[in-house]
């Protein structure tokens, strides 16, 4: 048998497991396991400035393609705290991410020692699985059910704790015989699927709902192959964007409160029947369920028995991975097809794309200083369909749900339920870490921009280009919005008069100076006229420094953006004017009809 520390152990663990790069912080606690990952070599590391940014940059790397696990790793006390947020993003959003803590030496756990906490007390609420490791022979077992549980049912992260002593105890382990636990995932029987179906056979106006269990189990194809094959429209969700083209001629639009199109929520709601598949009914997609529901008949297909259920009751549930159930919707539905037992929903998919030629928010705006929407409409020119888009919260990403275009999975990475302002820098390194040779471009309200701004000096460092667009009005939209109900502007308001930089007006915050001063290049832009150049411009610095690129474009101070007030999907108040021009939306996925 071979004789290892079980740190070392843990490291061959991960190797076998599939992991290429960590992200992390070292610290004392921690250092005998960044001495197993130096000394074994075969993955890669990149040095965070905040341990909650190393969790966002994991959860940007899991999200990036299909089968990463991101790894996060920190030292003891106030490292593993900082990882909270990152575990609590994962796991509303069913992301596989690991986390790594030191901890203090076994003995003086329970003495206040210092940095010593309950980390996995901490963090069990917000993961699938945390555990302090008291016995170094238990180590390999720990991290190989670790692995099966992040990848088996619903995915989602956990946090492993180590002591010190523990991690550099020795042990037998041999890593030439190690293997993944199989994982377990449900799958649909055919009787349910023959039974869903029949369901849908009975209805005039169904939907499918794509959710973002659909990307995690790579189904995407199929989705597509049974949309097809029925002639039903598909609604993704905010985590299910991309897995059918935005241009695609059964792709009805988004729906819900906020990131939703008017198209999308109009089809909805003429809509007879609803089938749900790696969803879970979020409340900024559903709103009031009696509006949501009413007239309706719903089938729910998720990963997670529990789910189904847990918002509303559907009409018919079946528990089982996005993928298995997908495949049997396939090969019933070709069956019935070529028995001409699926009716010819033509004219109903017709009539949706009718409501998306001619249900359409104006985007081309020329003032000064710049309206949001122009920004986007920009962005749709500038980058392509192969462009990912991260982004975590906030005016500025429910604007950008309503007016960039998706057309592939994982091309919108999104954290949707968590929301926490700061994600987004983070998250778009690690993405850009996973796939180095995409068109990785984040955007942000300056609020969201300045709480993890000190990641950008990580992308200098370690020459992680991508493009940031930075929409600036110097405010907290989203809340300064939702405080209209309360009839206050309290606590919201970011302006200042820069002593350093009084050409900014009250726009406070320096962003160019800042992003330079740590590494990156940026450029500012205060017509609309100029946003194309500028983008077409942080592309090649971005190439030709391999550094972070951030384009600041200032706005006006205040812009409402399409949303509803009563929690109802029937009633979003459009605040802005409407496309009723062609040239008022000329990046529209379908030219306006008037």
């Amino acid at each position: 048998m071979a004789r290892m520390t079980a740190a070392r152990a843990a490291v061959e663990i991960l190797k076998r497991e599939g992991v290429a790069h960590a992200f992390g912080v070292p610290g004392a606690a921690i250092n005998p396991f960044y001495a197993a990952l130096k000394a074994a070599g075969g993955i890669g590391h990149t040095l965070a400035r905040h341990v909650e940014g190393a969790s966002h940059m994991a959860e940007g790397y899991t999200r990036t393609a299909p089968g990463n696990i991101g790894v996060c790793i920190g030292t003891s006390g106030p490292a593993g705290t900082d990882m909270i947020t990152g575990l609590y993003s994962a796991t509303g959003d069913s992301v596989p991410i690991l986390c790594i803590t030191g901890q203090a030496p076994t003995s003086v756990i329970h003495k206040e020692d210092f940095q010593a906490v309950d980390i996995a007390s901490i963090a069990t609420p917000v993961t699938k699985m945390a555990v302090t490791v008291l016995e170094a022979a238990q180590v390999p077992g720990v991290f190989q059910q670790a692995f099966h549980l992040m990848r088996s049912a619903r995915p989602g992260p956990v946090l492993i704790d180590l002591p010190v002593d523990v991690q550099l105890t020795e042990i037998e382990f041999d890593p030439q015989t190690y293997e993944p636990l199989p994982v377990y995932k449900p799958a649909a029987t055919r009787p349910q699927i023959e039974k869903a179906l029949a369901l849908l056979n009975e209805s005039e106006r169904p939907l499918i709902v794509a959710g973002g269990g659909v990307i995690n189990a790579d189904a995407c194809e199929l989705l597509v192959e049974f949309a097809e094959l029925a002639g039903v429209p598909v609604v993704p969700t905010l985590m299910g964007w991309g897995t059918l083209p935005d241009d695609h001629e059964l792709n009805a639009g988004m729906v819900g409160l906020q990131t939703s199109h008017r198209y999308g929520n109009a089809t909805f709601l003429e809509s007879d029947f609803v089938l749900g598949i790696g969803n879970r009914w979020a409340n900024r997609h559903t709103g009031r369920l009696d509006v949501y529901t009413a007239g309706r008949t719903f089938v729910h297909v998720d990963i997670e028995p529990t789910q189904i259920g847990r918002i509303f009751a559907p009409d018919y549930g079946i528990a089982s991975d996005a993928k298995a159930a997908l495949e049997l919707f396939v090969e019933v539905g070709r069956e019935m097809k070529a028995a001409g037992r699926l009716p010819d929903r033509s004219a109903w998919a017709e009539a949706a794309q009718h409501r998306k030629a001619s249900l359409q928010r104006r985007t081309h705006f020329d003032d000064v200083p710049i309206k949001p929407q122009r920004v986007y409409e920009e962005m749709n020119k500038a980058f392509g369909p192969e462009t990912r888009y991260v982004t975590t919260i906030g005016l500025s990403q429910i604007a950008g749900a309503q007016m960039l275009h998706v057309h592939r999975p994982r091309h919108w990475i999104n954290c949707g339920q968590a929301g926490p302002l700061g994600w987004t820098v983070p998250a778009a390194l690690g993405v850009a870490k996973a796939d180095p040779g995409a068109q990785v471009v984040a955007l942000s309200g300056d609020y969201d921009f300045q709480f993890m701004i000190e990641e950008l000096a990580v992308g200098a460092q370690h020459r992680i280009p991508y493009v940031h667009v930075l929409v600036n009005n110097a405010y907290l939209g989203l809340i300064r919005q939702a405080q209209r109900a309360f009839d206050i502007d309290f606590q919201v308001n970011l302006e200042f008069e820069n002593i350093n930089s009084p050409e900014l007006g009250v726009y406070g915050v320096d962003h160019v100076k800042v992003v330079e001063g740590l590494g990156c290049k940026a450029i500012r832009v205060t017509d609309p006229a100029g946003l194309g150049a500028a983008f077409e411009q942080a592309k090649k610095l971005a190439a030709e420094f391999q550094v972070p690129v951030v384009v600041e474009a200032v706005l006006e101070r205040v812009t409402n953006i399409s949303m509803s007030t009563t929690n109802d999907i029937g009633n979003v108040v459009e605040f802005e004017e409407l496309a009723t021009e062609p040239w008022h939306a000329p990046t529209s996925v379908k030219p306006l009809k008037v």
